[in-house]
C-alpha cells in the first residue's frame, strides 16, 4: 500500500475533518499516513481550536474534531505542524500534543516518494 501524504492548507475545520477521516482510514488499513499543517492550518491543532459543526456531527453519531485528531494519532497518523505557522498562530511547539511533530515544507516534501499519494486539502 502506498503512503498517503496530506497537506492541510487552510484553517477550515471541515476540510480537516475530511482529511483526518481519510488518513485514519488509510492507517487502519495498514498504510502509513502523514499530514502536514501548512501556515494557517496550524491553528487547528490548538487546544482552543473549535469546530463549529461538532454538535451536528455528534448528533449524527460521528466524533468531534478533537476526538478525530486523537483517533488519527492513535492509529499512527503522523501530524506535522509548520514552524512558520506556529509563529503566525502565536503558538509554541511545547504546547502541542507531544505526538505532533514540527517541521517545514522543504523537509516534508523531501520525504515524499515517487509512489506516495500526495493530497492537498
Amino acid at each position: 500500500m502506498r503512503d498517503m501524504k496530506i497537506v492541510v492548507l487552510t484553517a477550515d475545520p471541515e476540510r480537516l475533518r475530511g482529511a483526518l477521516a481519510m488518513a485514519a482510514a488509510h492507517a487502519a488499513l495498514g498504510g502509513a499516513a502523514q499530514m502536514f499543517f501548512q501556515i494557517d492550518a496550524v491553528a487547528l491543532l490548538s487546544d482552543a481550536a473549535s469546530a463549529p459543526r461538532d454538535a451536528a456531527h455528534v448528533a449524527a453519531g460521528m466524533p468531534r474534531l478533537a476526538a478525530l485528531i486523537e483517533e488519527a494519532l492513535g492509529l499512527g497518523v503522523t501530524l506535522i505542524a509548520c514552524q512558520s505557522g506556529l509563529a503566525l498562530a502565536g503558538m509554541d511547539a511545547a504546547t502541542l500534543d507531544s505526538r505532533i511533530a514540527t517541521g517545514g515544507s522543504v523537509g516534508f516534501l523531501q520525504g515524499v516518494g515517487d509512489t506516495d499519494r500526495l493530497l492537498f486539502v
